[in-house]
């Protein structure tokens, strides 16, 4: 697998095919999820307006890369500050950390997990992050609030109601209601 760097490079890349530069958008995507895969891919196909036929607008596959990039520019300096903060706690002995922030996950997933695809937050994925980091840098807790959407639980350990994000992250043994072929469709891109 390659970087997100160089498959967002793939997907702006026009003389490549559209279907060589849509899976670059899912390589991006598997490396940035902060709504998990599956949530995160519908959001893209939603807010950027991918169409089925690609040939119909090839911009928007550099509108979703393009949404996917600013959600690393509000993560990636928190990241490399936890980093350099964790290198300096080990190095005086300190060597489990007090708690993992809400992006320590694999394609930071674990953000504002929601483990129903179509039912995420609507803003533009760098809000909802952001929010997200800020609510936790604040010291919300996710026992009481929901940090993707702000609003307070009323049943914890249960996907809000409201944004569809569980706190549990993907670690949550929840099963979206099955609908016949619907990852199906949101793969085609047959979704409005």
């Amino acid at each position: 697998m390659t970087s997100f760097p160089a498959q967002a490079i793939r997907v702006r890349d026009s003389t490549l095919p559209l279907h060589r530069r849509l899976y670059a958008l899912r390589e991006c995507a598997l490396h940035c999820a902060p709504y998990g895969f599956r949530a995160t891919w519908h959001h893209l196909i939603v807010s950027a307006r991918i169409p089925r036929r690609l040939e119909d607008d090839p911009d928007a596959l550099v509108r979703a890369a393009d949404e996917l990039q600013r959600v690393r520019d509000v993560v990636l300096p928190r990241a490399q500050a936890y980093a350099a903060r964790r290198r300096g706690e080990k190095a005086v002995g300190v060597r489990v950390p007090q708690s993992a922030p809400p992006w320590y996950s694999w394609g930071w997933c674990g953000i504002a997990y929601c483990p129903d695809p179509k039912h995420h937050p609507t803003p533009p994925l760098a809000t909802v992050v952001q929010a997200v980091l800020d609510r936790h840098a604040a010291g919300l807790s996710v026992e009481t609030h929901c940090l993707a959407c702000g609003r307070e639980r009323r049943r914890p350990g249960r996907a809000c109601p409201t944004c569809g994000a569980h706190p549990d992250g993907p670690a949550a043994r929840w099963r979206a209601p099955s609908d016949g072929d619907g990852w199906g469709r949101i793969w085609r891109r047959d979704v409005g």
